[in-house]
């Protein structure tokens, strides 16, 4: 096993004795989490420091959470503590006053630092400083702006084509730096700009896309206050979205029913104590869950299908009752083939495949049955699946079918799961430019982008080790540890020519590198960015199209930190010298300049410097929030579609594997080793299994195995994982990522988006053995 990649320091036996079980929760969020949140960030900072910041974070006037994208309210925010107890470890983490000296690369091998898991990488510190790794070197080296800048660009002239260059982007990356990084990539001729959206979302804007017009969600967070019925799927909002608990909580109060969805049983799913009120702060929870289907994993399609069926019966017997005749007829297509698709499902064995009993799964249509203000969110639980489009696909099949789309109360809500993930998109960071979008950037700035679609995330990783790309530059983010198939990636990233990351803290990804690599230190979404006496903000785009300003409150902790937008116009304005046709300098001095040229390209964002700076920002248009639709093969309709279940067959020794975060962690970073809502504590290598399972392979509490996975005809394999059984169906297991990362082969990824299939994935467990 290459010890670079799968988490060599947790390759002992012995650490694994470590490990604690308890009782998994039964409830999300009270003064336990008040008490995690403040410990990390009085650890971190101090008092002052930390405290001060947190007054100010998702705050009118202060600065966006760097977690995950739930929307801020418009009105009604607490004043004292608008953030969740994960937000307060986002913060922990960027607002430490540790660093990363030269001192501390001169004492320290890379070789050295790889050795550590994920967890001991990321509490370094923040990185002080650029530093750079030469050619056959052992330790990162200290280099100067400037030299940083030339080195980067002296390599991207020296390719043969701009091709050979692929430029990531990281969900923490502001709109301004956005923008200013798309259009540096393609005035320097390439759309090789894979992002974080192809591993996550990407399957929700592939589907949304065609069948409703838009690639995001249609609802707003005050739908949530006057809906009838949420659905949940695919979803953990207590760990992975801590504030939705709010909106739930809110919903509930409010009269909203809540299914949820979802393999295993999740404390955030059950109930919720709010620490903010007296009720909660006492120990009192509020029940979440009205109806709880513990589904199998992927089989959310199956089960939508046996919904519908058992609403396509009651419709037949009180027609235009159930189903929203009168919308189908006026805005949509495609009904009558949907029926017809309907009409030949077997609902028994619907629910045979999706793992739910037959009863429960009526209880869930009769709920339905009467209402049309319903809301369904999802996240990767539904996205990252070979059928994941067609299952969002069937998903909007059900919100058509009830009419609950374009009305208060009533919509689409794929959750994003990182903070300006979406902005990201609608800056045009994006390996395809629409025609429209190329002709606006050629008008406005005088150059021809290329027109050739460029790489996505897992087309990079591919064409990195076919040797089709020389130069990776990731613009935040951790992409090894983030990516599928852990050794192949790591294996194509040896073979570049150069690595770049721009980083606010050390993760894995600058210690399996390129033939030369640099870490160009960046700001934090909380440190205060300063241009010549003038205090910027940058703005953020949340999960509802919510577009607002952020502006930093801390004193950057070194002199030597460059925002993520000036990083972008120096590297431009020594790549591109005298070809350019942008004014890089002028558009560095002040980003003001920037959102006046936003302004111009990107839709909606007229009068852009005014519209953010409006206390909570502004609204992008959304034309199926208000029942208008356009898309590009069915015109002003939304389109049903019949689509088909995935194939669940297993071997008698395989099971499905889903890959899962734990409380402690946020997509790669990892906050700490206690996932007290599972009851895990102080360890991280661990499988969750179905007791009968268990009995059934001879297994037992606590003993080691190891996991492999065997798709196209190689072996994956992924060492001592600790089983411990849990409340989950049989032949499905769960772990942690990104330790499981390495099980997901690159050719494992959804139709038509092309994500990584990270939750399903085929494995078999065998007993641990020391490889030979």
């Amino acid at each position: 096993m290459n010890k670079h990649t799968d988490q060599p320091a947790a390759e002992n036996p012995e650490k694994l004795s470590d490990l604690k079980v308890t009782e998994p929760k039964q409830w999300a969020a009270g003064i336990p989490a008040v008490y995690e949140a403040f410990k990390d960030v009085m650890a971190e900072t101090g008092p002052l420091r930390g405290m001060g910041a947190l007054l100010k974070m998702n705050q009118k006037g202060g600065f966006d959470c760097s977690g995950c994208a739930w929307p801020d309210p418009d009105d009604d925010r607490s004043p004292m503590a608008e953030y969740c107890e994960n937000g307060a470890k986002a913060l922990a983490e960027e607002a430490t006053t540790k660093k990363l000296t030269a001192e501390f690369f001169a004492q320290n091998a890379v070789a050295d630092l790889a050795g550590l898991n994920d967890y001991e990488i990321g509490k370094k510190g923040r990185i002080a400083q650029p530093v750079y790794l030469p050619a056959d070197a052992t330790h990162y080296q200290t280099i100067t702006w400037d030299d940083a800048f030339k080195k980067i660009a002296g390599k991207l002239n020296s390719l043969a084509s701009p091709d050979e260059a692929a430029f990531y982007t990281s969900g923490r990356t502001s709109n301004e730096a956005s923008f200013m990084y798309q259009l540096f990539v393609r005035e320097y001729g390439t759309n090789n700009m894979p992002d974080c959206s192809n591993m996550c979302h990407e399957s929700s804007g592939t589907a949304l896309t065609e069948v409703i017009g838009i690639g995001k969600g249609t609802v707003t967070l005050n739908d949530f206050y006057h809906t009838d019925v949420i659905i949940i799927m695919g979803q953990n909002p207590g760990t992975n979205h801590p504030r939705m608990l709010t909106a739930l909580e809110k919903a509930k109060k409010n009269g909203a029913k809540i299914i949820a969805v979802n393999p295993l049983h999740e404390a955030g799913l059950t109930a919720f104590k709010d620490p903010q009120t007296v009720k909660g702060f006492l120990g009192v929870s509020v029940k979440l869950a009205d109806i709880y289907l513990q589904v199998n994993i992927n089989g959310d399609m199956a089960l939508i299908k046996a919904i519908e069926k058992l609403l396509l019966d009651a419709e037949k017997e009180n027609p235009g009752e159930v189903f929203d005749l009168g919308f189908i007829k006026d805005s949509t297509v495609g009904y009558d083939e949907l029926v017809k698709d309907i009409e030949q499902q077997d609902v028994s064995k619907l629910c045979q495949t999706a793992g739910v009993p037959l009863e429960q799964v009526k209880e869930a249509a009769e709920l339905l049955k009467n209402k049309h203000r319903i809301i369904v969110c999802w996240a990767m639980g539904i996205t990252q699946h070979l059928n994941g489009v067609d299952t969002i696909k069937e998903i909007t099949n059900l919100v058509l079918l009830k009419g609950s789309i374009g009305k208060p109360g009533a919509g689409l809500c794929p959750v994003r799961g990182h903070s300006n993930v979406q902005g990201n998109r609608t800056m045009l960071i994006w390996e395809q430019l629409k025609d429209n979008e190329a002709k606006k950037l050629k008008e406005i700035f005088g150059f021809d982008p290329p027109k050739e679609k460029g790489y996505d995330t897992v087309e990079a990783i591919k064409a990195m080790h076919e040797g089709k790309l020389k130069f990776f530059f990731a613009m935040g983010g951790n992409f090894l540890s983030a990516t599928p198939d852990t050794d192949y990636t790591a294996n194509a990233i040896r073979k570049l020519d150069m690595t770049v990351h721009v980083s606010t803290k050390l993760n894995r990804s600058h210690l399996v590198h390129g033939k030369e690599a640099l870490i160009l230190p960046c700001y934090s979404r909380s440190d205060r960015d300063i241009i010549n006496g003038v205090e910027q903000i940058v703005s953020c785009e949340n999960s509802m199209g919510v577009v607002q300003q952020s502006k930093g409150v801390l004193k950057p902790i070194s002199d030597q930190f460059l925002s993520e937008t000036q990083i972008v116009c120096r590297l431009a304005k020594t790549t591109l010298s005298h070809k350019t046709v942008v004014d890089w300098h002028k558009y560095e001095s002040n980003y003001d300049y920037i959102r006046d040229v936003i302004a111009k390209v990107i839709p909606g964002c007229e009068d852009y410097n005014n519209k953010i700076r409006q206390p909570g920002g502004f609204y992008l248009p959304n034309g199926p929030r208000e029942g208008k639709f356009k898309t590009e093969k069915y015109g002003d309709k939304a389109a049903f579609s019949v689509t088909k279940l995935p194939d669940h067959k297993l071997a008698g020794d395989e099971y499905m594997l889903t890959s899962i975060r734990s409380h402690d962690q946020f997509n790669t970073t990892i906050y700490g080793l206690e996932d007290r809502y599972r009851g895990i504590h102080d360890e991280r290598r661990v499988i969750f299994m179905n007791e009968k399972d268990m009995q059934n392979a001879g297994l037992k509490a606590g003993d080691i195995v190891d996991l492999f996975n065997y798709h196209g005809g190689i072996e994956r394999v992924a060492r001592l994982f600790v089983v411990i059984p849990y409340h989950i169906p049989e032949r499905n297991t769960a772990a942690y990522y990104p330790e499981t990362n390495v099980l997901v082969s690159i050719d494992s990824v959804a139709a038509g988006s092309n994500t990584p299939v990270s939750k399903r994935v085929v494995i078999k467990i065998k007993k641990h053995t020391p490889p030979i």
